[in-house]
């Protein structure tokens, strides 16, 4: 499922589509990711407006449109966001096209676990209100954070990062990024850590975001329209098959399925 980095490459997938209008809308209206969505409105509004924003928060992106339009898209697990010539046909699985004259810009989701939503008025949708902090914010204080943990003390660490009301954005490779680079074990409880390590937790949750929208989230050493890779050092880049080893100390890396994803993390080095 895309985390953090990857929403935010998609993201900026659209931006060639600024400042355009929309021609002509397509959608696949019987679409489990259109679920709740009232497509006439989207059709009806989206139709002769201009794109003229977007930004991503957690797993979530939303975009601004004139005529009072706002779209919000979750891309589940198979997901993304594409450009095409504008005259291209859609795919079997793209769900919403928005046509315009340079290009289209299509939102696909063969499994359909994401969601699109609409909504048109003066005022921000209501699923936009109330988010939690981001992550790279100044509001995702280590007080705030630490405040959050204590909430959850008696469950693993894994799961709790996982939670997007705590950690919006965050998925499983960066959880387990987090945590061995924090040198702290998956199944250790956040009412077992001391200040040390919940000071330590703070600043490796902070970096491996930062580092991931630096890397994945931008494209960094990519091919075109493919996801950057994040630092050679990473332990990224050995947790995908088992048989790898810890960056750090080379112990061979333990699996297990820790808050309900598979969890690869160094019995060595991360207690």
């Amino acid at each position: 499922m895309p985390e953090l980095a990857e929403v935010e490459f998609y993201r900026k997938q659209w931006l060639c589509g600024l400042q355009q209008r929309i021609l002509a809308v397509e959608l696949h209206s019987q679409a489990r990711v259109l679920r709740g969505t009232d497509t006439e409105a989207l059709r009806a509004i989206l139709t002769g407006a201009v794109l003229l924003g977007s930004e991503a928060h957690g797993k979530q992106m939303f975009f601004r449109f004139s005529r009072k339009g706002f779209l919000g898209l979750h891309l589940g697990m198979t997901g993304s966001l594409r450009v095409q010539p504008p005259g291209s046909p859609a795919g079997r699985h793209d769900h919403l096209v928005l046509r315009q004259l340079k290009q289209s810009l299509a939102f696909t989701d063969p499994r359909q676990f994401g969601r699109v939503r609409f909504h048109a008025g003066d005022t921000p949708p209501p699923w936009r209100a109330n988010l939690p902090a981001p992550i790279l914010s100044s509001q995702f204080t280590r007080g705030a954070m630490e405040q959050f943990l204590r909430r959850h003390g008696g469950q693993p660490l894994k799961a709790v990062l996982l939670m997007q009301d705590g950690f919006p954005g965050i998925g499983n490779w960066m959880a387990d990024e987090i945590l061995w680079r924090a040198a702290l074990h998956p199944e250790r409880r956040p009412g077992q850590l001391n200040g040390g390590e919940m000071k330590q937790l703070y600043r490796q949750v902070r970096f491996v975001c930062r580092g991931a929208m630096r890397t994945v989230g931008a494209g960094v050493g990519s091919l075109d329209g493919e996801f950057g890779d994040p630092p050679a050092a990473w332990l990224f880049h050995r947790r995908w098959s088992k048989g790898g080893n810890c960056p750090r100390d080379g112990s061979v890396l333990l699996r297990a399925e820790i808050g309900g994803r598979t969890t690869c993390w160094c019995g060595s080095c991360q207690v």
